[in-house]
């Protein structure tokens, strides 16, 4: 949250010669009056907070070991892991990279594609755990989460793989976790809009949590150059035709 306030200031100081009206809204101000009521981050309760932990991790293990268990069957085994990869990569990266991972991983030892399966998971698990602060304010159904980042699982990926490398990197793993946090309030400001105010009517509240299910300026986002970030809302360098374009 600290993070966030940092972001916007610094945009508002970016963009102070320009017209207010053409900024986008704040988020750290709506979002600090949300009271945080649910996550593993900010749970009341010792045990609630540990019984999620132990479920979350023990669901995971068993479907682990039970895709490890298969990869033994006669026949068939040999198929499992690369069936296993192609599926879960299919949803983040789409079905070209994903399959050929799978004709890949016919041909790898087995080991390679479990180091490559741990890796996502956890880097996947890293990212839910930056987020935390964001959903324990901002409250979704089991689905609606599911939703939310199946609408951004590409970016959340390439997100997550590089900070989880990093972070095993001895004696710096632990200074990155901070830049981490930090990254992740202004990866905030980018795939989402700003909340309305706890004030709003639960009709509106209910209309913002069901809007950010899908990413909505998602192909605009992806096209700006790196120098094109941080503009206002109304204009950006395209990073193929250096052109300015609008987009919102």
């Amino acid at each position: 949250m600290d993070s966030l306030h940092w972001v916007d200031k610094t945009y508002v100081s970016k963009h102070k010669h320009e017209s207010p009206d053409g900024l986008r809204d704040m988020y750290y101000p709506n979002l600090r009056q949300y009271k945080p009521k649910d996550g593993i981050t900010h749970s009341k309760s010792s045990a609630e907070a540990i019984t999620m932990f132990v479920w979350r991790f023990t669901r995971k293990a068993a479907i682990s070991l039970t895709v490890f268990a298969l990869s033994y069957t006669p026949y068939i085994g040999k198929l499992v892991l690369p069936a296993a990869s192609f599926y879960t990569f299919n949803k983040a990266v789409g079905l070209g990279p994903a399959a050929a991972i799978f004709g890949t991983g016919i041909f790898l030892p087995k080991r390679y594609l479990v180091i490559f399966l741990q890796t996502y998971f956890a880097s996947r698990s890293l990212v839910r755990e930056l987020l935390e602060p964001y959903f324990a304010r901002i409250h979704m159904s089991s689905q609606q989460k599911r939703n939310w980042f199946r609408s951004r699982e590409g970016l959340l990926f390439g997100f997550g793989i590089g900070f989880y490398t990093l972070l095993r990197v001895p004696l710096l793993g632990v200074l990155i976790y901070g830049i981490a946090e930090a990254s992740t309030a202004y990866l905030i400001t980018k795939i989402t809009d700003p909340p309305p105010p706890p004030s709003a009517t639960a009709q509106q509240q209910a209309q913002f949590v069901e809007d950010q299910q899908v990413w909505k300026n998602k192909h605009e986002f992806l096209n700006l150059s790196l120098a094109s970030l941080d503009t206002a809302p109304g204009e950006h360098v395209h990073r193929k035709t250096g052109r300015k374009e609008l987009w919102r």
